[in-house]
This record gives structure tokens, C-alpha cells and sequence, in this order.
């Protein structure tokens, strides 16, 4: 039996109807550490770490589908809460065609920015000669990145979760495929491992277009519209938020990776980007938890329905804090399994990742909240206190803890720095949660 967004939801369908986001996202986070996983055990660490200094700012330029995704998504469920299809279908139909047009004009900026980032950050010849081969490869794909992040949302909105499972599985499975066949059969090393996700990224993007291009019976279809810079402004506000975050994360990445080549050399960024890689997949529970709850929240707040607003918080609250208890402890007892995953032919490098990655830890305890509360608002529509909450989350709190902590604590100041960051977070996340609970009805 289908879930509909106008459901009252209970505990298990609340989490029937996000399971499929959730599994989305663990998925997307696994089939991007595909190409680390066969490049550290197949081609080397050099080759490793310069995935994991293109990475973010790949995701710099992806951020704008997460953007357009989540903040359109939200004003597209509401109009479906206040019973105009019409409405809905066209602000969609506009939202698509525009981030198609501004997706190729930020790869043309990604290509032409990429070989003065390196020399920003002072790479040496050889790493940047790797950086420059998985670059120019991947960024022209950014463009699909961005639909696919786009189109994930959309089928949420629709109430068609499952539908999006699919693609982003077959997607990965593909990813997968094309690692082996590149880098393991035909040793294309690091070229391969990037032609892999380029292709795999095309697929995720195709298949969904033509989902909404061709009849379906979900609530949403792509036709004709109009141009609504209103409503264009309006799902920029609401994602901005979204947009920040993860334009924050790439800056913060690129900090992490500087403080890193200074304290511990190439070492200290390869074990980062092993730490990056499976925080993504235990951050993924909470983002795509949140991915699939937000057009409800949307969807209710349209149709002015309080109590279900209000059911919604409560459980998503004590969701989130058994799934962090939970995601804390597995974290530290499985510290060392999943840093041999990646650098279990490397002691020194093992030993320096698994003691990194159980401080890096504690911050599951809190981060969710902070996650939360930041989509909380988006899906209410208020772009702006989303905004600073995740602004004031990564790029001022963990900008500045990775900027200011080594200097007293050494290497246990880089790795602990999300952990200050997030505890003065989730003092700003509590205030407005707080603040404005009155206003919105939700508490």
C-alpha cells in the first residue's frame, strides 16, 4: 500500500516511508567511495589523496543541485498541501529547466578554476599531475551530479522514495562495475576509477528525466511553464541553506587537507579522506532521514495541519537520538575494521586513521540534531534560519576550530575540531528550535 503525504504517520511508517531515502543515501555515499577503495588498494596513495583534494571542491559545484533540490522541493510540496497541481507542476517544470542551464555554466567554471586551486594549496607536482587526471574527467560530470541530487528530492516529493532507491542503485552497481573493468582489467588506474563515476552519475541523471519527461502517475510531470522568478527566488532561499552546507564542508575539507599536509604531510590527508568517507556513510543516515521527512513536513505545514506538524517533530526527535547512540558506539567499535578497508597494507597509516576516526566520532552524537533542525526549517520554508544554522555549523564554528585548535593541541585539535563545532551548533539549532516553536505551531 502506497504512502501519501497527507498520511498521519506513526512511528513505523514515518520510517517506511524514509527508509528508502535513508538506503539512498548510504548508497550514494558508498558508490563515491567506490573509486577510493579501488584506487588506495589497486593504484596507491598518492593517487588516493588526490581524490580526496578534488572531491571537495567537486562537491563545491555539486552543491548548487542540493540547493535547487531541497529548497524547491519544499515549495513544490507545500503548493501540493494547498491542493494546486497546476502551480506545482509548473514551478517544477521551471526549477529542472533552469538548473540544467546553470549546471553546464558552473562546469565551464569548475575547468577553468581547478589548476589555480592546486597551486593554492601548494600540491606538489606529482599529486597535482593525479588531481588534474581525476579532475578533468569527473567536473564535466557535475552537470548530472547536480540533476541527480535534484531529481532525488523530486521523487520524495512525489511520494515515489522507492522509485529513487532504484536509480541510485543502479547507479552505484554500475559505479562498482565500471571500477573493476577499468582499474582491475584493463589498469587504467586512477582515469578509470573517474570515467566510472562520470558514466555511472549520467545514468543516475537520465533515467529520472525521462521518468518526468514521459506519463507516469506520480503527482509530479515535467511541461510546459512559465518564467516565476518569485518562485525561483523562493526555492533559492529554501535551499540556500543546503547549498551552504555543503559549499562549508568543501571549504572546511580543503582547511583540514592544509593543516594536514603541514602537520603530517601526505599521510595526514589520506587518512582524512578515509575518515570524509565513512563519516559521509554514517552522516548519510541522518541526511537522507531527513530527505525523506522534509516534504511531509512541507506537505502538512501547506495544509496548515499543527498536529501532525507536531507528531512529526516529536518522533523525528527521539528517531534522531537513538540513531546517534547508535551510530556513536558502532563508529568506535568498528574503528578499526573499516580503517583496514581502506590501508590495511600500511600499519602506520592504519594506526593514524583508526585513532583519528574515534575522536572524529563523538561529533554522531550531535551532529543529527544539528542536521536536523537545519531541514526542519527549510521544510518550513524559512531559508533564512537554515541558513545560519548551517552556516554557523561548519563554515564559521569548524572553519575556525581547524584554523585555532592545532595551535594548542596538535594533531588531536584537527581531528577534534568537529566535535567543538558541533556542541556550539546545537546551541544555536536549540535557541531557534526554541524560539520559534510558537510561530510555526510545531511544538
Amino acid at each position: 500500500m502506497n504512502i501519501r503525504l497527507s498520511d498521519h504517520f506513526n512511528y513505523q511508517k514515518l520510517l517506511r516511508f524514509t527508509a528508502p531515502s535513508i538506503i539512498m543515501i548510504i548508497f550514494i555515499s558508498i558508490y563515491h567511495i567506490v573509486d577510493g577503495l579501488f584506487i588506495s588498494n589497486f593504484v596507491g596513495s598518492t593517487a588516493f589523496a588526490a581524490i580526496g583534494i578534488v572531491f571537495p571542491f567537486s562537491m563545491t559545484l555539486g552543491a548548487f543541485g542540493f540547493m535547487v533540490g531541497t529548497g524547491g522541493s519544499a515549495l513544490v510540496a507545500k503548493t501540493l498541501g494547498e491542493k494546486d497541481d497546476i502551480k506545482a507542476n509548473r514551478i517544477f517544470s521551471l526549477i529542472v529547466y533552469s538548473t540544467i542551464v546553470i549546471g553546464i555554466s558552473l562546469v565551464s567554471g569548475g575547468l577553468l578554476f581547478l589548476r589555480p586551486l592546486l597551486s593554492l594549496l601548494h600540491v606538489e607536482a606529482n599529486l597535482a599531475q593525479n588531481c588534474l587526471v581525476y579532475g578533468y574527467i569527473t567536473i564535466p560530470a557535475i552537470s548530472f551530479v547536480i540533476l541527480q541530487f535534484l531529481f532525488r528530492s523530486f521523487l520524495i516529493t512525489a511520494a515515489r522514495p522507492k522509485f529513487g532507491l532504484f536509480i541510485t542503485t543502479l547507479a552505484g552497481l554500475t559505479n562498482i562495475l565500471l571500477d573493476i573493468l577499468f582499474i582491475v582489467i584493463f589498469h587504467w588506474g586512477l582515469a578509470g576509477a573517474a570515467w566510472a563515476t562520470a558514466i555511472s552519475q549520467a545514468l543516475g541523471a537520465f533515467i529520472p528525466l525521462m521518468y518526468f519527461i514521459l506519463p507516469n502517475k506520480s503527482s509530479l510531470h515535467l511541461g510546459k511553464t512559465t518564467f516565476d522568478i518569485s518562485a525561483l527566488a523562493k526555492t533559492y532561499t529554501n535551499g540556500v541553506s543546503e547549498f551552504i552546507s555543503h559549499i562549508s564542508t568543501s571549504v572546511v575539507g580543503t582547511l583540514y587537507n592544509y593543516q594536514l599536509l603541514k602537520t603530517m604531510g601526505e599521510n595526514g590527508v589520506v587518512a582524512y579522506s578515509i575518515i570524509g568517507h565513512i563519516h559521509f556513510i554514517f552522516l548519510a543516515i541522518f541526511l537522507g532521514y531527513n530527505s525523506g521527512s522534509s516534504p511531509i513536513i512541507s506537505y502538512h505545514f501547506g495544509a496548515k495541519n499543527y498536529n501532525e506538524l507536531k507528531n512529526l517533530f516529536k518522533k523525528s526527535l527521539r528517531i534522531l537520538a537513538v540513531t546517534s547512540l547508535i551510530l556513536f558506539l558502532s563508529a568506535e567499535i568498528l574503528a578499526p575494521a573499516l580503517a583496514a578497508i581502506f590501508v590495511s597494507y600500511d600499519q602506520n597509516l592504519l594506526n593514524i586513521t583508526t585513532y583519528g576516526l574515534r575522536i572524529y566520532a563523538i561529533s554522531f552524537l550531535l551532529v543529527g540534531f544539528n542536521i536536523f533542525a537545519s531541514a526542519f526549517f527549510t521544510a518550513l520554508n524559512n531559508g533564512i534560519v537554515s541558513a545560519i544554522i548551517s552556516t554557523m555549523r561548519i563554515f564559521v564554528f569548524e572553519s575556525l576550530c581547524v584554523i585555532a585548535l592545532p595551535t594548542f593541541f596538535g594533531i588531536n585539535g584537527i581531528w577534534g575540531s568537529i566535535i567543538v563545532a558541533q556542541i556550539l551548533a546545537l546551541m544555536v539549532s536549540s535557541y531557534y528550535l526554541t524560539t520559534l516553536r510558537c510561530r510555526y505551531k510545531y511544538a
